[in-house]
Parts: structure tokens; sequence; C-alpha cells
């Protein structure tokens, strides 16, 4: 089975390439993909040498799967045409998540709607990964009707810029700015770009998102993406009205049996999630479960996860698994 990794000199691609080589996917021949300036640069992959390749060439070569994660001008100019010669892609940018004619998938969650027509496939955003990851078990209990989600995203989440920018403020550096503002001690609610509604784009991918996961639109979604200086991990403080009553007991039961979820919730001993815990870990973790006692039937959750992880190249090879394990490619 020949895969190619589009994007594989990026901070996610770089990130793939790891997952990829822990894991047991059936990989026959690797096609390291990166822009015509890193073309025959030399990748290591399993104590080989790979050579880096153009998207044309890459393309001639015919891949049985291509994992991108090249932005979204790349995937909407190339996912098509590498779909065109047969190749399964799974798209790791926002370009083609609400396209209504594509799957945007977790594989624990709705791997089921994949099939062996699906040749183009979305990947979600990283806050929405981990947000439904934990929400999915408790929304087939209880049937939510309001979540409020306030997020504290790493500068990886932007990009090798980003983590420089905060390198350079901590070592006292003058350099290239990827924030209009430091980031360093700092908060910024402005995760992407601003729209015409007041919201950015990340935002409103947390509105969207998980109703297309969850194939339900009957609940409603509020976010506020906030960017702190954390390397890498993101947070999430969720607040959750359901239209049914909860057990806390069974709330943590329901999680700690949820595949890919941990939770760590013990106060008396300061367990709880935190981001440079779950650096370079493949799970969701939840903790400081508590009831809204502001509201009925309300829940509020701490999520954290690896954002470059599950939150981008972990969930897109276990969607390219599921493909293999279930004959789709």
């Amino acid at each position: 089975m020949k895969i190619a990794v589009v994007g594989a000199t990026g901070m996610v691609g770089t990130v793939m390439l790891k997952v990829l080589e822990e894991r047991n996917l059936p990989i026959t021949e690797l096609i390291p993909v990166a822009s015509a300036r890193s073309a025959g640069k030399k990748l290591a992959y399993k104590g080989n040498d790979y050579t880096v390749v153009t998207l044309e060439d890459a393309l001639k070569m015919k891949p049985d799967l291509a994992l991108f994660s090249a932005g979204g001008d790349t995937s909407l100019e190339w996912a098509p045409k590498f779909a065109e010669v047969g190749t399964t892609v799974i798209d790791n940018s926002s370009a083609w998540r609400m396209d209504p004619t594509k799957k945007l998938v977790v594989p624990e969650i709705n791997g089921d709607v994949l099939t062996a027509d699906d040749k183009i496939i979305a990947n979600p955003n990283c806050s929405t990964i981990q947000l439904v990851a934990a929400l999915s078990p408790l929304h087939l209990k209880y049937k939510m009707k309001r979540v409020v989600i306030s997020t504290y995203q790493s500068v990886s989440g932007t990009g090798v810029k980003a983590v420089q920018q905060l390198d350079n403020e901590e070592a006292g550096i003058d350099g290239e700015m990827a924030y209009p503002h430091k980031i360093g001690r700092n908060a910024l609610p402005h995760c992407d770009v601003f729209l015409e509604n007041g919201y950015t784009k990340e935002e409103m991918k947390l509105v969207k998102e998980p109703k297309k996961i969850l194939r339900d639109d009957s609940f409603s979604v509020t976010a506020t993406a906030v960017r702190i200086p954390t390397a890498g991990g993101h947070s999430e403080a969720v607040n959750v009205q359901f239209h049914n009553d909860f057990d806390l007991d069974e709330v943590r039961k329901i999680l700690s049996e949820t595949e890919g979820v941990i939770v760590q919730d013990d106060l008396a001993n300061n367990v709880y999630p935190m981001p440079i815990n779950a650096h370079n870990k493949d799970e969701v973790f939840v903790g400081r479960i508590r009831r809204d006692e502001s509201q009925e039937n309300t829940l509020n959750l701490w999520i954290v996860a690896d954002n470059l992880r599950k939150g981008a190249a972990t969930n897109t090879v276990q969607i390219a698994e599921y493909l293999v394990e279930n004959n789709l490619v």
C-alpha cells in the first residue's frame, strides 16, 4: 500500500510521520510530499531515508492513500486531482469539512459513515475532535440542549511561526510575529480570522462541526476561542445543558468507558487534565466534572488533548486505519 504524506515537512506532517511509525498500518511505500522548495530533501522514516517529492510527482505515483496537511488552498486544488486517479484523500485542513458531499470523521464516533466511494474525507478541527470525543457518549445518554465552550489553545495550533514567536519572546529576541500582539505572559481572544458576525473562524468551527459529526443539529453551541502561551495541547472549559438529568458518578463511568478518553478527576490529590501531561499522548483527558449549580441538568467539564496528535495527525491516521481494516481502500 502506497501512502503519500502531503505537507510532510510541516508541523503536523512531521507528527503524522511519527504516528505512522508508531502504528501498524501496512505501508509498502511511503511518499513524503512538500512544496517545490523542499523537494529533494531527505526524511528519515523507520530507519530509512526517503526523498521528498512534489505534488506533481506524487500524483503520477497514484498512491492508495494521501494524508494531506498542507493548508486549505493546497487541498482545494490538489485533493480532487488525487481523487480522480483513485487515491483516497484524508484532509487535515478546513477546506472540505462543511462540504455536504464530504464526510467529517472521528473514527470512534462516526467511522461507520465511510464507504469505498468516499475519495475525499475531512479531518475535523483539533478543538472539535477533543470536544466531541467527550460529549458524544454523554449526548447519547442525556441528549444535549446547549453547549458553551471556552478554549485555551496552544501556539502550536497556529504553526511553526507562532511557536518561534513564543520562543523568541521567552529568550528576549525580537523576531517575526505570528500574532498581532505578544503571546508570552498574555492571552489572545483571537484564534484565526474574525468574521462579520464578530466570531472567529475557529469559534464557528466549534459551532458547526460537532453537529455534522454527531449527525444532529438539535442542540446549540456557542464558543470563545483563546490563544495562550503554552507550547502544545489545547484545553477547553465546557458547559453543557442536557434535556435529561444525570448522575455525576454515572457521567464519570460513561466517560471512563469511552474509547480514547481518560478521566482525571481526583481533586483531593490535585489530579486534573493539563496540557503538559497530554503532550505526545493520543487520548482525550477529562476532569473537573461537576454540576452547574446555577442551572438544571447542566454539567461543567475540563477537556484537554494534544492538538498535534489526536487533534490532527493521530485522528488522520486512525481514519486511514479504519479504511484499511474495513476494506474501504
